[in-house]
């Protein structure tokens, strides 16, 4: 007869590096799991395959430890019996780069590509929330598919799933990106866990098999149904030939196959009869009650997030096109180093890692692995910028002496930039090798005399500047060609203003002594020493921003464009938390605490030039911890929206330091705020009031500015709203908006409080993991000091088009300054590479490709409006083309007055590549 219904089971484990368990236990299991799966594979011919869960980084684990059976793998593999790829790690989405998500792609395939095969899955099964632009990044990577197991339909405690509506009518839809890219998604209905277990008894598998058949075809839109044989961190069903064999008698109208997904995706399209909804964006269960969503993932153990959106930083935004700058003046790029600083990195991204939802040891080790990342970036920095600043021509700076010091200020954002910067330079310096004894060296570098200097920039003009004097330093240098070389030095800080340094270029100046014929007396820029950002002491103003401080130390910012004023910015707000790793809950009938009324004391802490700083200090009184009731409904696992405990009225105190500043040329209020924490189970926020008129607030995420409403839907019950950012969240309304930026601060809220406040997280402190058992995680208490950093930028109403966004990119990039020498060069003192113009664009990345050696350029559009993109290069001359994510040569750019040009649809990403000429 004719089976109209078919069973693919396909076997898998879902295998999460480091848990509820520290990394080096679960890997142990790996090996074990991997041992087994290798010696049923070889000696069971129906045990058809296996599904290596996507992520690459398996075969590294296990052939760490059994090297001797790469062979054997290899040969598996090579059979398409075990499936690889197509990541590298199963990264949570939200909380990691667009760039890193671009990388765990290009990592996952090239690592596959050595193994001659790679797993055109988009496979999602567990990420917390699916980021709306997958299916674009997906479609450029060669995938037309995404199977993933959150975001559109209800997900409860121990990951059982509700029997409620969903976006979706079916298990199979269309999944569409806000460019409108579209791929065939798969929802795992019944989870990734519906075909574990299978029985072999007659008995229990009819039992299993009448539950499972039934749960799978009420969602499922075609005959063609999927079971996932495995489950988080599950060994193989190793009797699994002799189960299918049960199920087979038992149904004989139904065809049981040992499936993988290129079958079963190729069977679901070939039956498809009827529609499938199309679910568009973002997929963050927005129609779901709000009490699962592990959001709040996004803010628990904070320094984490701030350790790797630094790690991030330093990798794809100053190494990377440092490297490539100094790639295209002839230096090496050294790809080895990147993929193992990169891989180090993404090691720490798994959505158990950098959510911050395992035991304390798994963070403690991921706290050096991001070490470990930085290290090598900041070598690669290191490098880098001294290659380029040995080519530029800083003979100019010679006519105000020998001892003129020249120091370089790089830029490697997409943007032309303007801000304050400090660099750590030698004024004189005398080497061991020399041969004059240590008494002497220190007694020449004590009398090395820095008065009579001033700063210049390349046209002359002197340039407000803080110098301090560091005194005598050791230090060494690391010869590619001889021992290392120790010194004792005279070292000095300068800190200026940078203006307006060329996009991914560099600017050159020079601490000199003051001459009559060297330095233009008239000629000073970057305003002058006798102005100050200071009104008084409690306000700062420059051209386009006034900022004032109240008693209680909130803010009131007048956007000098628009007119509009802000009030009552950076208030904090704490809240109790009797939640988890996971997910965030304030006690029942809780009453905020916020520092608005409470006076501050308030004093100047810099007045420059370029910058001015005011101090505001809170000394605040907060409840020292949740009450013993917290400890009994943990032990009972009581899930936590039905928890009762309280805070108790014991308090604990905490002091807030901000630091509040305004730059000369600044187009935000920077806040960096530092305090001790000592209290438990407690949520900190700073809030934004922005009363402006909006239903909607636009957020940065991956390859995208999202728009998101501020009002849940109406299946939302959990009182809180919280979401994902990545660089800041806006509010816009007729002509005004406020972007606030942040540094590695992760989830937001806008409040439903009348005001659309915009609430940020700075710390979230917890006491358990969570989820499908009691982990206690004492070290999520976050206890001691923290520091949070933020921008406050106003506009008038169009984030992209007025450069607020940029400018809240542009935060995210720490600056690159370098000490150089008199020398000549090929390179200008003011120079870059490449240019490129773009209205509504984001730049993203710039680096080099490993396959074909070109230099790839990224930018992606912030807006759903077409936009058009035009490159400037003078080093590039071999030709462009368009790429995609997986730096494969497209089309030829056309040509328009001389320029490389291209049309860039809406919210489009675009990689463009360029040929070096020979």
């Amino acid at each position: 007869m004719d089976k109209q219904r078919k069973a693919h089971i396909i076997s898998h484990t879902h295998w999460d590096r480091e848990w509820y368990l520290p990394y080096e236990k679960h890997h142990v299991l790996l090996v074990k799991l991997m041992d087994t799966l290798i010696d049923t594979l070889e000696n069971d011919p129906e045990y058809r395959s296996f599904y290596l869960d996507g992520q690459t980084i398996i075969l590294e684990d296990y052939l760490q430890v059994r090297p001797e059976n790469r062979e054997r793998l290899a040969t598996l593999i090579k059979e398409g019996r075990i499936f690889i790829g197509p990541w590298y790690i199963l990264q949570d989405a939200f909380l990691t780069s667009s760039e890193a998500n671009a990388r765990n792609l290009q990592i996952g395939h090239q690592d596959a590509a050595r193994w001659g095969t790679i797993a055109k899955v988009g496979y999602f099964p567990d990420t917390f929330g699916n980021i709306g632009q997958a299916p674009q990044m997906m479609r450029q990577a060669g995938i037309d598919n995404a199977v993933f197991g959150r975001g559109v339909k209800p997900t409860g405690f121990n990951n059982t799933v509700a029997d409620s509506e969903y976006e979706s009518s079916f298990s199979e839809l269309i999944w569409e990106g806000p460019d409108g890219s579209q791929v065939l998604g798969i929802l795992f209905a019944n989870w990734y866990s519906n075909g574990n277990e299978i029985p072999t008894d007659e008995a229990e598998a009819k039992l299993y098999w009448e539950r499972k058949l039934a749960d799978a075809e009420k969602y499922a839109s075609t005959g063609q149904l999927l079971y996932m044989n495995g489950c988080d961190h599950q060994p193989i069903q190793q009797d699994l030939a002799e189960a299918l064999r049960t199920a087979r008698r038992i149904y004989p109208d139904t065809e049981f196959v040992h499936s993988n997904f290129t079958d079963y995706l190729a069977s679901v399209r070939e039956s498809l009869g009827r529609e499938l909804s199309v679910v568009k964006g973002e997929l963050r269960s927005q129609r779901t009650d709000g009490w699962s969503t592990l959001v709040n993932t996004a803010s628990s153990r904070v320094y984490l997030k701030q350790m790797n959106q630094a790690g991030q930083a330093m990798l794809e935004k100053v190494a990377e096109p440092l490297a490539a700058y100094a790639y295209l003046l002839g230096e090496e790029y050294p790809h080895h180093l990147f993929t193992y600083a990169w891989k180090t990195l993404m090691q720490n991204h798994p959505h158990d890692s950098i959510c911050g939802c395992s035991v304390d040891e798994v963070h403690r080790e991921m706290v050096t692995r991001f070490e470990k990342s930085r290290h090598v970036a900041e070598t690669i920095v290191d490098a880098s910028k001294h290659a380029i600043a040995s080519r530029i021509d800083t003979t100019a700076f010679a006519a105000y002496g020998a001892d003129a010091l020249p120091v370089v200020a790089f830029n490697t954002t997409g943007w032309s930039r303007s801000g304050v910067v400090a660099i750590e330079a030698d004024a004189e310096r005398l080497y061991f090798r020399d041969g004059v004894p240590l008494p002497e060296i220190n007694r020449r570098m004590k009398a090395v005399d820095l008065t009579g200097r001033v700063l210049v920039d390349d046209a002359g003009r002197t340039i407000p500047c803080k110098v301090e004097d560091l005194g005598l330093q050791f230090g060494y240098d690391l010869p590619d060609d001889k021992f290392r070389q120790p010194y004792q030095a005279r070292r000095v800080r300068l800190t200026f203003e940078a203006e307006h340094v060329p996009a991914l270029g560099h600017r050159t100046y020079a601490w000199v002594r003051k001459t009559e014929n060297g330095t233009a007396s008239s000629a000073v820029a970057a305003g002058s020493e006798s102005i100050s950002l200071l009104r008084g002491d409690r306000a700062l103003e420059n051209e386009l921003i006034r900022v004032e401080i109240a008693k209680d130390g909130s803010l009131e910012l007048t956007d000098k464009s628009t007119g509009r004023v802000f009030r009552d910015l950076c208030v904090y707000e704490d809240t109790g938390d009797i939640g988890n790793e996971y997910m965030y809950k304030q006690p029942n009938g809780e009453k905020a605490l916020t520092t608005k009324g409470l006076a501050a004391d308030i004093r100047v802490m810099e007045n420059e030039a370029y910058r001015a700083t005011i101090e505001i200090v809170h000394e605040w009184a907060i409840p020292a911890g949740a009450d013993d009731v917290l400890e009994e409904e943990q032990r009972e696992l009581v899930y936590f929206p039905e928890r009762k405990a309280q805070r108790v009225s014991e308090t604990v105190p905490m002091t807030i330091r901000t630091l509040v500043s305004l730059s000369h040329g600044g187009r935000g209020v920077e806040i960096r705020t530092s305090f001790n924490n000592q209290a438990k189970d407690h949520r900190v926020r700073a809030l934004f009031p922005t009363d402006l008129a909006a239903d909607s607030h636009a957020v940065d995420s991956i390859f995208e500015v999202a728009v998101r409403d501020n009002m849940p839907s109406a299946e939302w019950t959990n009182p809180s709203n919280c979401q994902h950012q990545q660089a800041f969240v806006d509010v816009s309304g007729t002509g005004a908006g406020l972007t606030v930026a942040n540094l590695g601060l992760n989830e937001y809220e806008v409040l439903r409080d009348g005001r659309n406040s915009i609430a940020v997280t700075l710390l979230r402190s917890t006491g358990e993991l969570g989820d499908w058992g009691l982990f206690p995680t004492p070290e999520a208490q976050c206890l001691g000091e923290h520091e949070a950093r933020l921008l406050i930028v106003p506009h008038n109403g169009d984030g992209s088009l007025s450069g607020a966004y940029a400018e809240a990119y542009q935060f995210q990039v720490p600056w690159t300054v370098c000490p150089a020498e008199l020398h000549e060069g090929a390179l200008k003192q003011v120079y870059a590479p490449l240019g490129w113009d773009g209205d509504r664009l984001a730049f993203s990345s710039m680096k080099v490709s490993a396959g074909s050696g070109d230099v790839m350029l990224r930018w992606y559009n912030m807006n759903a409006v077409p936009s058009a993109l035009a490159l400037t290069s003078s080093m590039a001359s071999g030709g462009s083309y368009k790429s995609d994510l997986l730096e494969q040569q497209g089309a030829t750019l056309v040509q328009d007055s001389g320029k490389p040009t291209l049309a860039v649809g809406p919210c489009e990403i675009v990689t463009i590549g360029l040929k070096i000429g020979t």
